[in-house]
């Protein structure tokens, strides 16, 4: 059964879906549609879930479309299903059109001395292995450590990083397993706001996410009529308008929309 946070949220925005001839689902990636995993690079989609997603995408009346944290090629790795949907990756700083042409807007000179000190504290703490490098920002990762490692780790990492998101255009990130330090735009909420904007004013669009950075998409969407969906195991506070817990909610959503968009293949 859908658990959500306001029961009539999701039967109310799947009437709307089965009598609108173009949806939009927008889904952000780790922790949403596939399970956290110490190596990242593991991290494939719970099961039926991609078969679902490339369904879904398959009644040409729902536009698909990822946004992740992520670089967008591993996504599209990863969720590995064809023909390849819109990916945003890098928290909405690149754009990864279907076709393969691969958009990325600039970083200022301001924000990229500011993570260039960041990785080489990173550099002069050993903590590499830790470390993940992606344009726009710095992560340090401890998914994994036992509780007294990733405890300590946080303590080192958190007031270095700290320091550095007070400046300006910068942000610090708290994600499940890690600290990001990063631009504070573009983010998910920017993607969103320009997928908005792309679509009639009456496409029934839904987005779905579970880690604080999808709050942004949460907040841009609010009050515009799209459903918000947090999916997570556990509930937390949120800009979201429902709940969902992985993976038997998220297939069961997944197969509802399927069902009022088009003929299961």
């Amino acid at each position: 059964m859908l658990r959500t946070v306001e029961k009539s949220s999701i039967p109310d925005f799947f009437r709307r879906l089965s009598g609108s001839p173009a949806s939009a689902l927008v889904l952000d990636y780790d922790g949403t549609l596939a399970p956290f995993r110490v190596d990242r690079f593991a991290a494939v989609p719970y099961p039926g879930v991609a078969e679902l997603i490339q369904g879904i995408a398959a009644t040409g009346r729902t536009r698909v479309v990822l946004v992740s944290g992520r670089p967008a090629e591993e996504v599209r790795d990863l969720l590995g299903i064809t023909p390849v949907p819109e990916i945003w990756g890098l928290h909405g700083r690149q754009r990864l059109h279907p076709n393969g042409r691969s958009d990325v807007l600039p970083m200022k000179d301001s924000n990229r001395e500011i993570l260039e000190q960041a990785a080489a504290w990173i550099e002069e703490q050993h903590l590499g292995p830790q470390a993940e490098f992606k344009p726009g920002s710095v992560a340090v990762h401890w998914r994994g450590l036992e509780p007294a490692e990733a405890a300590a780790m946080r303590a080192r990492v958190e007031p270095a990083f700290g320091s550095l998101a007070r400046r300006e255009g910068m942000a610090l990130l708290a994600f499940d397993g890690g600290l990001e330090l990063r631009c504070a735009e573009p983010h998910k909420g920017t993607a969103v706001r320009i997928l908005r904007g792309e679509l009639a004013p009456e496409t029934p669009l839904a987005y779905l996410g579970d880690d604080t950075t999808d709050e942004d998409a949460f907040r841009e969407l609010r009050g515009s009529g799209a459903l918000t969906v947090l999916v997570r195991p556990a509930w937390r506070e949120t800009a979201a308008e429902a709940w969902l817990r992985p993976p038997e909610e998220l297939v069961a959503f997944l197969e509802g929309w399927l069902d009022r968009t088009g003929e299961r293949r």
